[in-house]
């Protein structure tokens, strides 16, 4: 068996020291291994040679087989071109570089036999090929190879002589090597039981396929071993935890949980609500430690479920937790329990990183008395300095803003860790929710408290100001509120965007009698929470902000939402932004304004905002368009692992066939000591050696 993964890239023929460097910084290759997982991003059919009498000018690429009849140059500077008179006996066409000229004359020669390979585009009535490949006729491989593959290269490489073709010839040069199998990475029963191919057929089909049908099978059997593994991981770890950490049992629905409900509650639960507090009830009654993510659209009531969640903690002698990411949304937190705790005689208190001094020392005091019943803050709640008398419950919101290891961190406050409640109001698609949330199980409040009427969005260009503004007043003089939301905070040169200076002093100008506050990002937070205020108390009608608002504003009274230059957001956030109006019983607007040149993808994202307001088919939407790399807030949570090939938005289903499989293995090999999946943990345990962050996927 041929083992790819201690052979240095440098030692192989046509590399050497300096290219392997170049490699080795920009993708990150350094042995024969990582080069062959360096996969293609397209591939071009090479079986055809055309005669030049048959090209058209709307033909992508050509292959040409005939002789260079001269060369010449002209043009003087930058202007400088060469061009080689390239015929075949049934025409003439122009080959051209305006790069690389004196190594392009002295590499090829006049009257010698090539093969051209490139894209024909039509210049004085003569037919040109800018850059073309060329290839002398003896030494050419891919002509009988018939489908070229094309590689991602950077600038950096492509300047060292880098390009895709010369990828490619390192891949050829590989492949030849490749006079034995490589080591199997799946278990004979998995590529046996779902008719993959092997691991050796599917990497020399993925860079030189013989037929597209072949390609195609090379392709499934990688997503699938790509996913498999990803899943395997996850699950193994989430049966490993649940093995090792109980969680503790709260017996009692009691005195506390029934006063809230009797007699604070602020409004009947919707089914949404009531099912997913059941599944919450289950998850700590059964002695288990609960790992649970609660999605819900903005507006749909997740802070009260996980209110409730808490007081079952409390009710059972526990004291419980909830993090936010922001101060802002902190205060929000903090603010609204209080509220809805009214005349309960529980103690919650707010630590930040602006709680400082005798207050800070009071509050930390009273965490280990167990004087707190609910601690509600920011990261400061997971400093060592922190230290509860009983933590039983920890509710985490907006999980793609923390970390994995700092959610882990709480674990350490008790010998026995807490039970974890995730929050999130940016809806997860399903398969990306499996694939960064895999240990956790899912509940979705799907649902809208009752009076609440859906937002009216609207797409409007910019063009048509007047209208705009008309709408605003009259909305002010009937007593509402209003958000007017920027990309930018100060004047781009690069970038033609109305920026929220500017904007600021416009809108005081077209509104003179009312007042306009503004709140962005670099403002220091007192100024910020200052300007805040003003709108939350109603002073200031109209806010001029950038996305600093996008979470943790709530004021019901608000119910117009403008995003100026909307095509500059993408789906997930204009998503959010939308949310923050439609929390009272009023009719809310959000009113998409762009100018109106736009891209098909932007008019697409724009259609979607006004059909819908359903935050999971505008997920997966995203998803679809921009990949989950782009998707707001996966990269904090991290895409911990970079899928090579495998495709979250459209590879859905086998992200699903692998998982079940996976969880069939670990359910029926939980030591993992089965001779028939010996292969499969010798591959996780050296997936956990790459540099990929395995442990943070969870």
């Amino acid at each position: 068996m041929y083992d790819l993964t201690t052979r240095d890239i440098k030692y192989l023929a046509g590399v050497g020291p300096q290219r392997a460097s170049l490699m080795n910084k920009e993708l990150n290759i350094f042995s024969l291994q990582d080069l062959l997982y360096y996969f293609p991003y397209k591939y071009v059919d090479r079986s055809k040679v055309y005669q030049i009498r048959e090209i058209d000018g709307n033909m992508p690429y050509i292959q040409l087989k005939g002789r260079i009849l001269s060369f010449e140059t002209i043009g003087e500077g930058r202007q400088r071109r060469l061009i080689a008179h390239f015929s075949d006996g049934t025409g003439v066409v122009d080959l051209v570089w305006f790069q690389g000229i004196k190594f392009i004359v002295g590499k090829y020669k006049v009257q010698q036999e090539y093969i051209v390979f490139g894209k024909p585009t039509v210049f004085n009535g003569r037919i040109n090929l800018a850059h073309p490949d060329v290839d002398p006729v003896s030494e050419l491989v891919i002509s009988s190879m018939g489908m070229q593959p094309y590689y991602n290269t950077t600038e950096k490489m492509k300047r060292g002589f880098l390009n895709s073709r010369a990828i490619e010839k390192m891949m050829a040069t590989v492949m030849q090597q490749l006079q034995e199998p490589l080591v199997e990475t799946l278990s004979p029963g998995i590529v046996s039981a779902y008719h993959l191919m092997s691991l050796t057929e599917a990497l020399r089909n993925i860079h030189f396929p013989q037929s597209p049908e072949l390609l195609r099978k090379a392709q499934y059997r990688l997503k699938f071993e790509e996913l498999f593994y990803v899943q395997l991981n996850i699950l193994r770890y989430s049966k490993d935890r649940q093995r090792k950490y109980r969680g503790y049992v709260f017996e009692n629905v009691g005195a506390v949980f029934h006063t809230f409900y009797e007699k604070n509650l602020p409004f009947e639960l919707t089914g949404a609500q009531k099912r997913v507090l059941k599944e919450i009830r289950q998850d700590v009654g059964c002695g288990k430690q609960m790992n649970r993510l609660l999605q819900g659209d903005v507006g749909s009531g997740k802070t009260l479920v996980a209110l409730m969640s808490m007081l079952l903690a409390l009710d059972n002698g526990y004291q419980a937790c909830m993090m936010a990411p922001t101060e802002i949304l902190a205060n929000q937190h903090f603010e609204t329990i209080k509220e809805m705790l009214y005349g309960m005689n529980l103690r919650v208190e707010l630590l930040t990183g602006r709680v400082k001094g005798k207050k800070r020392e009071e509050i930390l005091s009273a965490l280990l008395t167990g004087d707190i019943h609910i601690l509600i803050g920011t990261h400061a709640v997971i400093e060592d300095s922190v230290r509860f008398s009983s933590l039983g419950l920890v509710v985490i919101d907006e999980q793609h803003r923390f970390g994995v290891a700092q959610r882990a961190r709480l674990w350490t406050k008790n010998e026995r860790p807490p039970h974890i409640l995730v929050m999130t109001a940016t809806p997860i698609p399903r398969t990306l929710a499996m694939t960064l949330y895999g240990d956790l199980d899912v509940s979705v409040i799907d649902e809208l408290p009752p009076g609440r009427k859906p937002i009216s969005t609207i797409h409007q260009f910019d063009n048509r100001r007047e209208s705009l503004y008309k709408f605003i007043g009259k909305q002010i003089e009937e007593g509402r509120q209003i958000y007017i939301v920027y990309p930018l905070i100060e004047e781009s040169e690069k970038i033609d965007l109305k920026n929220l200076e500017e904007g600021f002093m416009h809108i005081r100008e077209e509104f003179p009698q009312y007042q306009v506050c503004k709140v962005h990002g670099k403002m220091k937070a007192a100024e910020k929470d200052t300007q805040m205020q003003l709108f939350v108390s109603g002073q200031a009608q109209i806010m001029v902000a950038t996305t600093v608002i996008e979470v943790g504003v709530n004021v019901p009274n608000a119910s117009v939402m403008v995003i100026e230059n909307a095509e500059r957001f993408g789906l997930s956030q204009l998503h959010q932004l939308r949310g923050r109006v439609g929390r009272g019983a009023d009719q809310s607007y959000c009113v998409l304004v762009t100018g109106y040149k736009l891209a098909e993808d932007t008019r697409k994202r724009l259609e979607i905002m006004v059909r819908t307001n359903d935050g999971f088919e505008i997920a997966e939407a995203d998803l679809k368009l921009r990949g989950p790399g782009d998707l707001e807030g996966t990269q904090q949570s991290g895409m911990a692992f970079d899928l090579k090939i495998a495709d979250l938005a459209r590879d859905g289903q086998l992200l699903q066939y692998v998982r079940e499989i996976a969880t069939s293995i670990v359910d029926s090999d939980p030591n993992a000591n089965l001779p028939e999946n010996e292969v499969l943990w010798k591959q996780l345990k050296a997936l956990r050696k790459t540099n990929v962050n395995w442990a943070s996927i969870s």
